[in-house]
């Protein structure tokens, strides 16, 4: 001991220590909490040596410093900083089963507000491990008991241990290399650049493509859009003489299902209907409801969504487009589509913070006028989740702003209540939960079926004042809830309703496949119009990219001029090969997932006939064109390039104020006088809040103190 304590205290042997130490913790992580799908003798070989090239390299810097304390405390620094590195992609992969990009940290302002409860919630016991060595260590050396060497090491040895981290590096690639050909040259999923180079490798060549990227965003031309326009043009559906107009010169209501999924629709658990009122809008003929709906999200979740149903293109590849792009990103978005097709006001309700997701900029430059957040509601105590305003009181606190918006209109409501951690007071729900053992997948039930209520309560109150017969309401899931890592545990739940989760097989908790998790990414899509009699279950596959195009023909507006990326699901011309955000995607027939091949049943298809892999790469080379155009038109901006003959000039983004929406929604009124057509108006100037009921215990009680949520300051430009 005394031996091995005499090379701890030399510089040399402390890097060695933390060295050592911090590949513990990388191999801890790879194996308790990131699924890498490792096979093999050689790939687990991979993953073994693979954080030891740059661990070598970034904490080899400190060998370069020359003062005693100098040396240790950026070797501490640089051990702190790669473990939080580190302990963000754990946290960050338990919720999204992805690893955390630049252009994701570099958003994280945007992202951050409301985080820090559902960041605990993702925590685990055994989370100690990540930091338990640094407290150790700093213990160590503030006490004495690891000595500080008062010498220099030579001036040659801190290269000399630098270029071993580069050959261990390049040693590291050409293994991966052998395994993976082209890894670094062609575009895979990130979890193959971790798998084979490890975190800090892959943070490293993430950034330099970012940095590509802005390089590329610079450098845009104009002729560069010839070939999306070239591509739209071939891709688009022409639509259904059926349903084109179909709800022409109605309300468009848009109500945003958070982390909802399709399985929930007619679901049971423990003898209770989860959403009773949600499967009978589903089941209903006056609705269009999507059995084969998928999400299509990447890292920006919610604010993808949005992004695929506002304006007909994917999100990025990396990171939130809102979040990264929207504060000067050129669009042509359903609110301004709307705004100069029929004269729509627009309008969101969110309980949240206006600048979560950077909504309160990205809003302007797609044409919303009105932005209702967490500042023009009362959010304090108990009357919000980690998200925001509970989802009961955010549709009836928003009736004294609807009651003065100008009809037509288009509201979009972005439900909260339904986000991890899936938690309520308990006065909000008796409803009875599972016990699966995971207490995500547990509460994720009961926050459903409070949804559910909500949206029932909002039904009545659009009955109630007239509304309900002139409004088209579209539903939606904008992305799944519960993670791949939990649908195991979700499986559990399945046996409960086993004719209802058939597809899955009798034991669904056993063999579960990348089918599985891909089927479980149908979120519900309903299109609601009252007095329809010819509606009901959809087959079709598609996905939140054909929403836009579907939407604008049924109230009767060409898409044929707009670059969107999706095709009318009623058109017969509909694209039916649904690309998800990783490149994987699902067909009717079958599904590509990972690096195999799925039938309609979920059989893995190990002998592929010449003639069937024709059609798989014919139908891979269209999922990754589309993504590509889209990313292409995005990144670059090339929408500012664009001249629409159906589309009046680009959004003045400067002249929304949502500081003063209702004060402007007000003024219209009283300078519309008889001609306005607000709902205010038209109860002769009565407010319409009573005719809304809720059983929320919180909107019978004033709520006491502090708020949950933090509640920023209007942005500046509304000053």
């Amino acid at each position: 001991m005394k031996s091995l304590k005499s090379k701890i205290d030399t510089r040399f042997g402390f890097f060695i220590l933390i060295s050592f130490l911090f590949w513990i913790k990388t191999l801890f992580a790879y194996l308790t909490d990131i699924s890498l799908g490792v096979s093999g003798i050689f790939q687990w070989f991979i993953l073994l040596i693979n954080p030891i090239a740059t661990t070598i390299l970034i904490f080899g810097i400190a060998l370069y410093i020359r003062p005693k304390k100098g040396f240790y405390w950026v070797a501490m620094l640089l051990d702190v900083a790669n473990t939080v590195l580190l302990y963000l992609n754990v946290i960050y992969f338990r919720e999204f089963s992805d690893f955390m990009t630049v252009n994701t940290m570099l958003g994280y302002s945007k992202v951050n507000q409301g985080l820090s409860s559902s960041s605990m919630s993702l925590t685990n016991f055994h989370d100690i491990f990540y930091w338990i060595d640094i407290i150790v260590i700093f213990l160590l050396l503030v006490l004495k008991k690891i000595k500080m060497d008062p010498h220099p090491l030579p001036k040659k040895f801190g290269f000399q241990i630098t270029s071993i981290g580069i050959l261990a590096f390049a040693s590291n690639l050409m293994l991966a290399e052998m395994d993976r050909p082209q890894l670094i040259t062609r575009t895979f999923d990130r979890s193959y650049v971790v798998k084979y180079m490890g975190l800090d490798a892959f943070t490293a060549y993430d950034g330099i493509q970012l940095e590509r990227n802005i390089k590329m965003r610079s450098e845009a031309k104009k002729s560069e859009l010839t070939v999306i326009e070239k591509y739209v043009k071939n891709h688009y559906a022409k639509p259904s003489n059926i349903t084109l107009g179909k709800a022409k010169g109605k309300n468009v209501i848009v109500i945003h299902l958070e982390s909802f999924q399709q399985f929930l629709i007619d679901d049971k658990v423990e003898g209770q209907t989860v959403t009773p009122f949600l499967n009978s809008i589903y089941h209903s003929k006056s609705t269009y409801a999507f059995s084969n709906f998928f999400h299509q999200v990447g890292q920006g979740k919610t604010s993808d969504a949005e992004n695929m149903l506002e304006t007909g293109t994917f999100g990025l590849a990396q990171g939130s487009l809102f979040a990264q792009l929207g504060s000067d990103q050129t669009f042509q978005a359903a609110p301004a589509i709307l705004k100069q097709n029929g004269n729509y006001t627009s309008a969101v309700f969110h309980g949240n913070t206006a600048s979560f997701w950077n909504r309160n900029s990205t809003y302007k430059n797609m044409g919303y006028e009105n932005f209702l957040s967490a500042s023009d509601f009362d959010v304090s105590g108990d009357k919000s989740t980690t998200y925001g305003l509970k989802d009961k009181l955010l549709f009836k606190d928003s009736v004294k702003y609807l009651q003065h918006l100008q009809q037509p209109f288009y509201a979009k409501y972005i439900t909260v209540s339904n986000h991890i951690p899936y938690t309520l007071d308990a006065e909000d729900s008796d409803f009875d939960t599972p016990d699966t053992g995971d207490k995500t997948v547990d509460g994720y039930f009961k926050t459903a079926n409070y949804l559910d209520q909500s949206i029932e309560e909002f039904f009545n109150f659009l009955k109630k004042s007239g509304l309900y017969d002139n409004s088209m309401i579209v539903l939606y899931g904008d992305h799944y809830g519960i993670s791949n890592s939990s649908n195991p545990a979700l499986a559990k739940t399945f046996a409960q309703d086993p004719d209802h989760f058939k597809e899955f097989g009798d034991n669904p908790t056993e063999n579960w496949t990348s089918w599985d998790n891909a089927q479980l990414q149908r979120v519900p899509f309903m299109i609601h119009i009252p007095g329809m009699k010819d509606g009901g279950i959809q087959t079709q596959y598609g996905g939140e990219i054909d929403v836009l195009p579907t939407v604008l023909h049924l109230l009767g507006i060409s898409t044929k001029n707009y670059l969107q990326f999706g095709t009318d699901l009623f058109s017969k011309s509909h694209d039916q090969v649904v690309a998800f955000r990783n490149n994987d995607f699902v067909t009717p027939t079958y599904s590509s997932i990972g690096n195999k091949l799925y039938d309609k049943d979920g059989n893995e298809i190990t002998e592929p006939s010449e003639a069937f892999l024709k059609k798989v790469k014919k139908d891979r080379q269209a999922v990754k064109t589309q993504l590509s155009m889209s990313d292409s038109l995005n990144d670059k901006n090339l929408l500012r390039f664009y001249k629409n003959p159906d589309f009046k000039g680009k959004i003045d983004s400067s002249k929304y104020n949502y500081s003063t929406g209702l004060q402007q929604a007000l003024k219209i009124e009283d300078q519309l006088k008889l001609k306005s057509t607000s709902m205010f108006s038209k109860n002769q100037d009565k407010s319409l809040e009573d005719l809304y009921k809720t059983d929320a215990p919180e909107a019978n009680h004033k709520s006491t103190g502090e708020n949950r949520i933090q509640i920023t300051s209007p942005d500046s430009n509304d000053s």
